[in-house]
């Protein structure tokens, strides 16, 4: 599967990236379009990320005929900024920020779907910056350019001190609304018709493939299903730390409610109330669609299982869990985004 991106960044003094925007990533390249590159830029085989200059930018925009990657070579051309080719033969860990920002974009443009890619090491190669408005900036080099900017009579603003970046300044996918921009990191997936409003959270690798309404946290790793609404507060466990490797799933139609989660992959049609969060340990009663006793289990025996609701019984506090009667039903006019 090649992959292949133009981009134009940022570096800092020493000649390091800080960040790379790719505006048309694409994926699974034919070989011919390859070959035409290679002619360029002596390009051999593997993952490589190759810095860029005009002449190399219009040599390649004259041989290569892919209309994505010749518009994006036309755009960036001139530019006082770095500019950078990347292209992936396969799907190995990268070794490089370009890399790891191609892999990110894949992700937000939806060419791929979490856990489709292989992020191992990438904390590693993507460098702590401070995020203004005007873009990465060294923490090295962050106070003499703040300096600079107080002698200018201005104020620079520093938005985050992160090694992500909020994902809008880089890819808005269509048919969605991220009430909160800068909770929506860079690599997040958002499917067509996904809301996050305010307090919602998607983290990197991780999303909801639409349409949904987040209004919780979806953590690294963590896929939510079509048409499942994740309540005011509401976690889902990711695999960062902890030492968790459980990959979350919730399927269609559940409603993990405000101030629940779940550290279990859910089926179809699941609900948890609200206030209550479900770990692989919690013991809970199992019972019958009747409300007859069946068991008691570990939640983790009733992983990725359908139809289930998540209660704690007001008199005893035992967590329970019954067959779901109904399952959620968005708002339809709330995903109505074009």
């Amino acid at each position: 599967m090649y992959s292949l991106a133009v981009g134009i960044g940022t570096k800092n003094s020493k000649g390091d990236w800080l960040e790379v925007y790719y505006p048309q990533p694409t994926i699974n390249l034919d070989e011919a379009l390859v070959t035409s590159i290679s002619s360029v830029i002596d390009y051999d085989g593997g993952n490589v990320a190759i810095d860029l200059n005009d002449a190399m930018i219009s040599e390649l925009a004259a041989t290569i005929t892919d209309d994505a990657t010749k518009e994006t070579l036309t755009a960036i051309q001139g530019s006082v900024r770095p500019m950078v080719l990347t292209l992936l033969e396969s799907d190995s860990k990268p070794t490089s920020t370009p890399e790891v920002y191609l892999k990110l974009h894949l992700l937000s443009h939806r060419l791929v779907r979490p856990n489709e890619t292989n992020l191992d090491d990438l904390y590693g190669l993507l460098p702590n910056v401070a995020w203004t408005e005007i873009g990465a900036v060294d923490l090295e080099e962050l106070t003499t350019l703040q300096i600079n900017t107080r002698k200018e009579g201005r104020v620079l603003e520093v938005s985050a001190v992160d090694k992500f970046p909020k994902m809008t300044n880089y890819v808005v996918p269509t048919g969605v609304r991220i009430a909160h921009s800068a909770r929506v990191r860079l690599g997040a997936y958002l499917g067509d018709g996904t809301t996050v409003m305010h307090e919602g959270f998607v983290n990197f690798n991780a999303g909801a493939l639409g349409p949904n309404m987040i209004e919780g946290r979806i953590s690294q790793g963590v896929i939510i299903e079509s048409g499942t609404d994740l309540g005011g507060s509401a976690s889902t466990a990711g695999t960062l730390s902890g030492g968790g490797n459980i990959v979350i799933t919730i399927g269609k139609d559940c409603l993990v409610s405000a101030n629940a989660g779940t550290g279990i992959p859910l089926g179809d049609r699941c609900t948890i109330e609200a206030g209550l969060y479900i770990t692989p340990g919690t013991v809970v009663q199992v019972l019958d669609e009747n409300k007859n006793f069946v068991k008691m289990s570990k939640a983790r025996e009733l992983a990725n299982r359908s139809d289930m609701l998540f209660i704690r019984n007001s008199q005893t506090g035992v967590v329970e869990c019954r067959s779901n009667q109904q399952a959620i039903k968005l708002n339809d006019s709330l995903h109505a985004h074009n």
